[in-house]
């Protein structure tokens, strides 16, 4: 015992003369204090599992339940609701996620321009759409398809791309489309963007501002059920002075955000259609559910006739 307390001494006095110089000695320090102490015997504790990343939901973080118990630190409430089989979009709907701001409009930066489907996302039950034309044909009034633009539900982007024109363009109109001959360089084929469009667009909710000419530029159907359409939301109407309330006035009579100030960009107008609709959720799908009811049976009809002659 007295060959080991030796060698014990020994070990702190090289530990001393090995301490940093320019290490600033205040008598109260932490450091100091650790450097003193003697390693004990105990076992060490065991590390504490870390919780889940939170997953990003359109600019908007969510946030975490309460303790789990079970666990120590709960997971972030993006991936509890993942663990239990609950989408993203149901998990926004309920706590009111990014609709009570305009965060989603911010996203901007993460965009990226002419990048095809974006790899990676699951885009879920929603999707917003936008595009823009340019004019060709004598005069260059008639307006053919030259990008396709597309966000999910949180505002994220799902797809954009150029689209070459089959015919000859007369008017880019540049101005306001912020598309020109040089795009055209990376522009995908019409026939492409049609079946990208169409693949995205199955099975889901679609979300647009006068979608009927985004459909037909892209010479696309899709039900009208599955239509959500802010510039006939009764609602906005008022904003119209008796027309189609333009996408713009919505935005800033609604969400006190500007845009359109200069050449547009459809991801940013697909991405307000968006959050027009979130906000206006609940409104939306009871006029929905009012114009698709199911009609009744004619086994209920004759049922009902039945209990009138008794």
């Amino acid at each position: 015992m007295a060959g080991l307390s030796s060698n014990w001494k020994q070990l702190q006095a090289q530990l001393k003369s090995q301490t940093t110089p320019n290490l600033k000695r205040h008598a109260d320090s932490k450091e100091q204090r650790q450097t003193k102490k003697p390693r004990t015997t105990t076992a060490p504790k065991p590390a504490k599992l870390n919780p889940k990343k939170s997953h990003k939901m359109g600019g908007v973080q969510s946030a975490p339940p309460k303790e789990d118990r079970t666990y120590g630190k709960a997971p972030s409430l993006a991936s509890w609701a993942a663990d239990n089989g609950i989408s993203a979009e149901s998990l926004a709907e309920a706590y009111d996620l990014g609709s009570k701001d305009n965060s989603m409009i911010t996203n901007a930066g993460k965009d990226k321009v002419n990048h095809g489907v974006t790899k990676g996302v699951e885009i879920g039950k929603y999707v917003a759409i936008d595009c823009e034309m340019v004019g060709v044909g004598p005069g260059g009034y008639e307006s053919v398809l030259a990008r396709a633009s597309l966000v999910d539900f949180h505002g994220t982007q799902i797809y954009d791309s150029y689209v070459r024109p089959k015919e000859r363009v007369t008017d880019w109109r540049t101005a306001i489309s912020g598309i020109s001959i040089k795009e055209m360089r990376f522009a995908r084929e019409f026939s492409e963007v049609q079946q990208d469009v169409a693949d995205i667009l199955k099975g889901r909710i679609l979300i647009g501002h006068d979608v009927k000419h985004d459909l037909t530029a892209l010479m696309l159907s899709h039900p009208g059920k599955d239509i959500r359409d802010t510039s006939k939301h009764h609602s906005f109407k008022k904003l119209g002075n008796g027309r189609k309330p333009a996408l713009r006035v919505l935005a800033q009579e609604l969400l006190n955000v500007e845009i359109q100030s200069g050449a547009h960009s459809s991801i940013e107008d697909a991405r307000v259609t968006m959050l027009l609709f979130r906000k206006h959720k609940s409104a939306f799908d009871v006029d929905n559910a009012n114009r698709y009811a199911p009609a009744p049976s004619k086994m209920m009809t004759i049922k009902k006739s039945k209990k009138k002659r008794k």
